[in-house]
């Protein structure tokens, strides 16, 4: 009888699971959004986000088995995300798997957030993981990671301040754009002019791979605050463009420089930010500019999903890494390396 991992992910707002054979080949991946739910708040509330998963994650484990047609006794191990993310959202999908987990008499498998997002690039790969030097860039975490092989990683920068995706939401915030503002400034971009205002390139010359983007956010602030209201439409373009021109240069300089100094033959890029087009199609024009191919999460496994949670924790086994304690508790700072 074939074997599945069934795989939650409730770090945050997003309701998430997934079902993935035991090579992590996946099979269904489901996400019940809560954006609308915190939208009127401009931001994740935690109590609301929790109080959703609770209501949320037993009929969408259902869900995901029945459209995988999968039942719950062909289950092989059980995985859940037990941080970095919010306590409150994290134990709700721990909790659940190891309860499951318990149940079915089968191995529970702690995932780190970030090492789900690190791995996803290769999620539906032949080749499974190879090393590289990855980006991950989300709404949470600016990180670059030096990957040898599965488990195995070195960090070799962080943000010192705001996550770029942080600031992406920050400044759309400050625009009244929809919430949330990183797509929307996405969306907006493509019509604006990226050379409308000169955004500092924070730490760009650090001689490091750390980044800070706080810096960046105070240029905006002020910047609006010189401007006649209401805004034009079409200076909040330019205002978008130039912003996300600014964040996407930084990014994608410090991840091919590191893979220049670390003679890396591969760059991939996960996290909900890699879902931003002008980033995308930077990092693309660089590979060939540079000649390192890259690798780029594909926009379906970016944002926070399951999909890269039952992936991960297939990699782990394959790899001979041991199941999880029931009694390993989740961590909020949970650090990836």
């Amino acid at each position: 009888m074939p074997g599945f991992l069934l795989a939650i992910e409730t770090s945050c707002d997003e309701t998430a699971v997934a079902v993935c054979e035991r090579n992590g080949q996946i099979v269904v991946s489901e996400v019940a959004s809560q954006i609308e739910l915190h939208a009127p708040y401009g931001g994740v509330v935690p109590e609301l986000a929790s109080r959703n998963h609770n209501l949320d994650l037993r009929p969408l484990i259902q869900k995901t088995l029945d459209k995988a047609g999968v039942s719950i006794e062909q289950i092989l191990a059980v995985a859940a995300t037990s941080g970095p993310g919010l306590a409150s959202s994290l134990l709700v999908g721990d909790t659940t798997a190891k309860a499951i987990a318990l149940g079915l008499g089968k191995p529970f498998v702690s995932i780190n957030h970030m090492e789900g997002h690190l791995l996803s690039p290769f999620i539906g790969s032949p080749h499974g993981v190879r090393q590289n030097v990855s980006l991950i860039v989300s709404g949470g975490h600016t990180l670059l990671i030096l990957v040898k092989d599965v488990g195995e990683y070195q960090l070799l920068g962080t943000t010192k301040d705001d996550a770029a995706g942080e600031a992406f939401d920050k400044v759309g915030k400050m625009l009244d754009l929809p919430y949330p503002g990183g797509p929307e400034i996405d969306k907006r971009s493509q019509s604006g002019d990226p050379g409308f205002y000169d955004f500092p390139r924070s730490m760009m010359d650090s001689g490091d791979y750390d980044f800070s983007f706080s810096g960046l956010k105070t240029s905006a602030y002020y910047l609006l605050g010189k401007l006649p209201s209401p805004i034009p439409e079409s200076t909040i373009d330019d205002i978008c463009a130039s912003f996300q021109a600014a964040v996407v240069e930084v990014l994608v300089e410090k991840l091919f420089s590191a893979a220049e100094k670390y003679d890396a033959n591969l760059v991939t890029v996960s996290g909900g930010v890699s879902c931003n087009s002008g980033l995308r199609q930077a990092v693309e024009d660089k590979s060939k500019d540079c000649g390192i191919p890259a690798i780029l999460a594909g926009t379906g496994y970016s944002t926070d999903n399951a999909a890269m949670i039952a992936y991960a924790a297939a990699m782990r086994l394959e790899a001979g890494f041991p199941p999880s304690s029931l009694n390993a508790d989740i961590d909020p700072n949970l650090a990836l390396a």
